[in-house]
């Protein structure tokens, strides 16, 4: 069987999840965070930058076991405060560690543990269960557009240092399809009681389709700056979890404060 089929067989536990939701989703994105935060330590090490993995992961279940239907801001910033100045203490006693691997341990915490979090919270939100497809549903088509729009027509390259195939023509794509799809979304789930104005899912889109390339890029440039190709091989045929996530966690955030702070939900 081809690797990426593979591949794709091992991600639809995750599909699953999406339609369970409730704490069984919140459990499954722990594990997903845990096992994309010791990518992105993994391969930081690569640059001699030893993050202390140990306390992020901890960190990680606390956050996790004491979250909510909502996001707990209170214990994410005591976790911050609190990691911040344990992890500044660590190197005055093992100088095998620097403020470097402190800074690296929290930002892997926030960028993958936080980020990932918001998928959950999105779904106990009200109308969430339906709401929470836009995070995947603006990824995957903005993914996909920017790929063949970009290879018909790509000639102008986007950021050739981090990613050196993405280009201005596949960005626009990936732009048109990520605010098509939640715009078609918004329309058909509209018919299921889901009373939203079809302009806010076009605006998600359009902000989704934006950042989850920034979030492909990020992910891209940290693989470039360590020197390789995945973060890891654990999905055949389609690298790390941060490989296949890169662009879904940032759409969990376009998400999550949209319908928070735009829509009151």
């Amino acid at each position: 069987m081809n690797n990426r089929y593979l591949g794709a067989l091992m991600l639809l536990p995750l599909v699953a999840l999406l339609f369970v939701g409730g704490d069984i989703l919140k459990y499954g994105v722990l594990i997903l965070s845990l096992l994309g935060m010791r990518e992105f330590y993994k391969v930081l090490k690569l640059k001699n930058i030893n993050s202390l993995g140990f306390i992020g992961y901890i960190f990680c279940v606390i956050y996790y076991l004491y979250m909510g239907k909502q996001v707990n801001f209170q214990l994410l910033t005591m976790l911050i405060i609190l990691g911040t100045l344990i992890l500044l203490v660590i190197p005055l006693f093992i100088p095998y560690y620097n403020f470097l691997d402190c800074g690296a341990t929290l930002l892997g915490f926030v960028y993958v543990a936080v980020f990932f979090s918001l998928i959950p919270v999105i779904f106990f939100k009200e109308q969430g269960r339906y709401l929470i497809w836009l995070i995947f549903l603006s990824s995957w088509l903005c993914d996909t557009s920017a790929y063949y729009v970009g290879r018909c027509f790509g000639k102008h390259k986007i950021s050739p240092k981090a990613s050196p195939n993405k280009t201005i023509e596949g960005s626009i794509g990936g732009l048109i399809g990520s605010t098509a799809a939640c715009l078609i979304f918004g329309y058909i789930i509209q018919r299921y009681g889901v009373n939203i104005a079809l302009y806010h899912f076009a605006a998600i889109g359009f902000i989704c389709g934006i950042l989850c390339q920034c979030g492909d890029l990020v992910a891209s440039s940290i693989k470039r700056y360590a020197g390789v190709k995945d973060f890891s091989h654990l999905i055949p045929g389609h690298g790390g979890i941060l490989d296949r996530f890169d662009s879904i966690l940032f759409a969990s955030v376009v998400v999550y404060y949209y319908i928070t702070m735009i829509l009151g939900m």
